[in-house]
């Protein structure tokens, strides 16, 4: 399908890899230049060239890093300086480390707020008054099943990432007749390198192998199976099109069924 995104700039976070890496390449397909981020210059480098092949007429890396609030101005000037313009911005960054509601530290709470709230509101705000001036912008946000049915051992995840929902939806609601939509993704269990990160944790507290982890779990998702990365990006790129032009505040699941709730 051609999703009649050609002429579309995009900034994506964190698609040096994972979920990230498949949404940039779903844009590169549909031949929107596009700005990536992460903290490696070599890695962004070389995924910028592997986009080009794909079909983005332009891609770009710069390096910044979610935890160093400042350096999301840093990263939306230097996109809109790339680029001339970003009229796609796909927020995405790390997960925070496993562990229950009991065990959450104050630390932690407040080095992943940055993280996972402040930082991504922070480019947002940087870049939304261009796309409402313009009368046209795409804001997606890569979150989590976990904030709409929390996940077990995922505290920190499940309860900062309920900030981000509740802002989406607010801003959605502000802004939806200046056509631009916010929209999130919440992504199931994936193969990516986050997922065994958490399956490794999983493995030394439980004492049982990763494969029989994995085993577990699959047999939980109705499609009997994990995600591909390559099965993510699509849906990112159809929200970013005018196809999708009339959905917003919402959250999205690409998960095999495995939220039970309607």
């Amino acid at each position: 399908m051609d999703l009649q995104l050609r002429g579309r700039r995009a900034l994506v976070m964190g698609a040096s890899k994972g979920l990230g890496r498949s949404v940039a390449d779903a844009l590169a397909e549909e031949g929107v230049a596009i700005a990536i981020s992460g903290r490696n210059q070599d890695s962004l480098d070389q995924v910028a060239a592997e986009l080009t092949q794909l079909g983005a007429p332009r891609a770009v890396g710069i390096v910044a890093d979610v935890a160093e609030g400042a350096q999301m101005d840093r990263l939306a000037d230097a996109a809109v300086e790339a680029l001339g313009g970003i009229d796609i911005l796909v927020l995405n960054h790390g997960g925070p480390p496993t562990c229950t509601a009991l065990e959450m530290k104050q630390e932690d709470l407040v080095t992943w707020f940055q993280r996972i709230v402040l930082s991504p509101i922070r480019v947002a705000n940087r870049l939304l008054p261009a796309m409402r001036d313009q009368g046209w912008g795409r804001l997606l946000t890569i979150a989590s099943t976990g904030v709409v049915q929390p996940l077990p051992g995922l505290a920190l995840s499940n309860t900062l990432r309920a900030a981000i929902v509740g802002w989406n939806k607010t801003l959605a609601t502000e802004i939806a007749g200046e056509g631009v939509t916010c929209n999130i993704l919440g992504p199931g269990a994936f193969a990516t390198d986050r997922t065994q990160e958490t399956l490794a944790t999983a493995s030394q507290k439980t004492g049982k192998s990763i494969e029989a982890l994995v085993a577990e779990r699959s047999a939980l998702i109705p499609v009997g199976r994990y995600g591909e990365p390559r099965e993510f990006g699509p849906m990112a790129a159809f929200l970013a099109s005018d196809k999708a032009a009339y959905i917003t505040g919402r959250v999205h699941l690409i998960d095999g069924g495995v939220v039970r709730g309607v």
